[in-house]
């Protein structure tokens, strides 16, 4: 494991391992997953969480697999097959890529897409959704590459999406980068929508940048279920004073509400004693470099508060 970002050395043989090892499993074949679960154990620290769960995932199956009947002739001969699970697990160097055909990340991306098609015509609503979708991939290739096991994003029309992941004991401020990644993904997008406003004129861009932009300021409040109170977990008391400070600057700079929700935010967690063990200066550096990103963004835009075609 990285001892500065925690990620793990070994993490696209490690998704392989689990690959072949979720085949086997599926074709009931449970010893032949436990002994491939267990050819991850040399790849991992000896003390970390994902060793833990490797081993008590192996007795687990080792227990079911003495107990399960014997599986039917149609599964035995499906067994057979089971010396290409290494090969299906080859392929899944394409993860990112085949989880695109995700069913569930389909339907759920053509209902949100439907909502604000219905709501702001079909261009802006297209928009809206690829911003979105650019957030929550933010979350999900920072997860893929520490080497930690995440389901593709799920929409909620109306209200959000979300990256479903595994933390396996990583460190606060290991979740906190996480969950910052999609802010920042999102000026990334935010951004290439401003560009895009400068150089046609066109106020769709405009609209798109904004609106954009003010979602992911939106999510950076520092209250549960948003990226921001993740975030939060890993500053200290002096931390979330400098965020509540710069907050409070960009405020009467801009005048924009969602400053003002983020700083009321920061205060409330100034309270709430869920202060880290230690001070992460990695944190507070990145969560206001984003604040201010995004701020940017908001300052170069027309109009006020959420974008409008």
């Amino acid at each position: 494991m990285c001892r500065q970002c925690h990620a793990l050395v070994h993490a696209q043989e490690l998704e392989q391992i689990s690959a072949a090892a979720k085949i086997l499993e599926d074709q009931g074949q449970l010893l032949l997953a436990k002994d491939q679960w267990l050819k991850g154990l040399p790849l991992l620290p000896a003390e970390s969480t994902q060793t833990a769960w490797i081993q008590e995932h192996a007795r687990e199956l080792e227990l079911a697999a003495s107990v399960s009947p014997k599986p039917p002739a149609q599964k035995k001969r499906l067994g057979r097959f089971a010396p290409l699970a290494p090969i299906a697990a080859a392929l899944a160097k394409g993860k990112a890529l085949l989880a695109l055909f995700n069913l569930k990340f389909i339907l759920s991306l053509g209902a949100f897409f439907g909502v604000y098609w219905s709501l702001y015509g079909m261009k802006f609503g297209l928009g809206f959704t690829v911003q979105i979708l650019a957030h929550e991939l933010g979350h999900y290739i920072d997860i893929k590459r520490r080497g930690l096991p995440a389901d593709m994003p799920v929409f909620l029309p109306g209200m959000g999406a979300f990256v479903r992941w595994q933390a396996l004991g990583v460190p606060v401020e290991t979740r906190a980068a996480v969950s910052l990644a999609g802010p920042l993904a999102g000026w990334i997008a935010a951004t290439a929508c401003t560009l895009m406003w400068v150089y046609t004129g066109s106020g769709l861009w405009a609209a798109l940048a904004r609106a954009g932009a003010w979602l992911n300021l939106l999510n950076l409040i520092p209250v549960w279920g948003l990226d921001g109170g993740h975030a939060f977990l890993a500053l200290t008391k002096k931390h979330r004073v400098a965020i509540l400070t710069v907050c409070i600057v960009v405020l009467v700079l801009l005048g924009e509400s969602v400053f003002l929700l983020i700083a009321l935010g920061a205060t409330w967690r100034l309270f709430t004693k869920d202060f880290p063990s230690e001070p992460s200066t990695i944190t507070v550096s990145y969560f206001a470099a984003v604040v201010c990103a995004l701020a940017v963004l908001m300052w170069m835009l027309p109009a006020q508060g959420f974008g409008r075609p």
